[in-house]
């Protein structure tokens, strides 16, 4: 497979602790929620990548447009094709009690994903499919303008920060992405798979987004 980092854009030193790119969050919005319809409507019929013969709904996004805080995870399950929606099966399912143990309600946040169509047998999103994919993730950031993102599994990290950086390297730490603080956390599917080693080690990684945004630990 093609190294994530060898074919985005913007390659940059992974020896930094903050990798910075500039999506021109400050630019003014017209209407969040109308241009995040617009550009949903726009790649309806996409296919730009091999992803799109197998999937019966794209997965855009879910939440609230204007929301402070932003979840990205790597990509659609079965459950998700079905119903056309982020992180409704047993991974978002936990995902909301996450969410609500850190102080937010789902609809407060955004939901969205680095490929917007099901991998088969829910494998990791291949580099050329996450190519032809990432720049939707990266205007539906520019548009909804969160303060904070937390970017679920290792694709989404590599992806967003533009780094090779192993999970271990990333996972816990906020990282600079054009203003927008960015931190890293295992994916809620890992966590199902292996709760004795991820949970505790998500609930110290969001707990520190809860620090930002002044919610109390419970």
């Amino acid at each position: 497979m093609i190294e994530i980092e060898n074919i985005l854009r913007n390659e940059l030193n992974t020896g930094e602790k903050e990798l910075i790119y500039d999506p021109v969050v400050s630019q003014v919005s017209r209407d969040s929620h109308a241009e995040l319809n617009e550009l949903e409507k726009s790649i309806q019929g996409c296919s730009l990548c091999k992803l799109h013969t197998h999937r019966t709904n794209l997965v855009f996004g879910d939440g609230n447009p204007n929301a402070e805080l932003m979840f990205i995870g790597e990509g659609p399950g079965a459950d998700e094709d079905f119903q056309g929606k982020p992180f409704v099966g047993r991974a978002g399912k936990l995902l909301d009690r996450i969410i609500a143990a850190m102080g937010f309600d789902r609809k407060d946040v955004y939901i969205g994903n680095i490929v917007k169509c099901r991998p088969p047998d829910n494998r990791t999103p291949e580099a050329d499919e996450i190519l032809a994919c990432s720049p939707v993730i990266f205007k539906q950031i520019k548009i909804i303008k969160p303060k904070v993102i937390c970017c679920l599994g290792l694709p989404a990290a590599q992806t967003i920060l533009k780094t090779n950086q192993p999970m271990k390297s990333l996972r816990g730490k906020f990282f600079n992405f054009g203003g927008i603080k960015v931190l890293p956390t295992y994916h809620p599917a890992y966590v199902l798979r292996n709760p004795n080693i991820a949970r505790p080690l998500v609930w110290e990684d969001v707990q520190k987004i809860m620090d930002l945004f002044g919610k109390k630990k419970q």
